[in-house]
Order: C-alpha cells, then structure tokens, then sequence
C-alpha cells in the first residue's frame, strides 16, 4: 500500500521498531521477574505484535507464553456495525489465575477495545492481573482505560483514522493517519 492509499505518514518503519523497544520497555517495568507472563494480542495486527513483544523479552531473559484473544463477541458495537468480525478463537492458559496476562494491541483509541479484551479474557478465567500495551495511543478516550504500557502517543484529529501496517500482515511497516 502506498503513502497515497494509505493517508499521512505518521511514522515509518525505523519510528515503528523505536516504539515498539519502548513499548517492551514499558512492560518490562511493570512486571516482576517471578511472573509468569502470557502475552495475548488481540487480531488482527496486536497479534503480530504481541509475537515481536515476546522476541524482544525473550531477548531481555524474560520467557512468556503467547496467544490471542478473541474480543467479537464482547464487543458492544455489535448492532451498530456493518457485519459482523469473523471470529478468530481465543488462546489462553488453562490454569489463568496463576499468569499475568498482558494485552497487545496496536492502537488505543476509545477504550472500547480494551473492555472487550478484558471481557474476553474474564470468560475464561480470572488471572493474577492484566495488564495492556499498545505500540500507539491516539488519545479519544470514551471510556477511563489506559494503557500500561504504551509505545508512542500520536497527536491526530479526533476524526482521523489511524493505520497500524506491520511487515507480518501487510508487507510493509508505517503508522498512518487518514
């Protein structure tokens, strides 16, 4: 996808591996050593991310497991969208109260992704603590969630859509703004 398609460069490759070293910094300062870490990224693109995150640890000595979380079904825009997500299934430990889970996401925006994430992952069980990280946050909150950890924050227009590409998903790698 080209610039022109995708709308206005925010960042390019070399922005997006420098957020993404801070975002891993930032969870590595929010866990302890003993934890057990899972790192669950929500599809499409924090599922990617969620895989680069747990290299980057490994890297830094800290082994975590990795899967994702499906967050169709608790969404609560269901009736207010345009079909309906594919659902992608959910990979989680089967002994959850004894991990941290560690959401991944690519971009924060309203809060509402989050909830479902966090929904998604209670149905399952109730784990030690979650945390969330994300590689942009683009600010708009509608509801009072935050990121643990976050690897830029972008200053866009509230009308704006912001465009996470990733290598592994879209073949090239930008943060866009259209």
């Amino acid at each position: 996808m080209t610039d022109e398609h995708a709308g206005r460069r925010l960042m390019d490759a070399g922005g997006v591996a420098s957020a993404e070293m801070r975002l891993v910094g930032g969870i590595v300062g929010k866990i302890n050593r003993e934890e057990r870490i899972f790192l669950a990224g929500i599809p499409t693109r924090g599922v990617a991310l969620a895989a680069r995150v747990a290299r980057a640890l490994r890297e830094r000595g800290i082994d975590s497991g990795l899967g994702t979380v499906d967050i169709s079904m608790h969404r609560d825009d269901l009736g207010l969208r345009e079909g309906v997500s594919a659902l992608r299934g959910t990979e989680l430990p089967l002994d959850l109260e004894r991990w941290t889970v560690v959401l991944i996401d690519d971009v924060q925006h309203t809060g509402r992704t989050a909830r479902a994430a966090i929904e998604a992952v209670l149905a399952f069980g109730r784990p030690r603590r979650i945390l969330y990280g994300v590689l942009a946050d683009r600010g708009g909150r509608e509801l009072p969630l935050c990121p643990d950890a976050t690897g830029t924050v972008l200053k866009v227009e509230d009308h704006a859509r912001v465009r996470v590409r990733l290598t592994e998903v879209d073949g090239d790698e930008g943060i866009f703004a259209s």
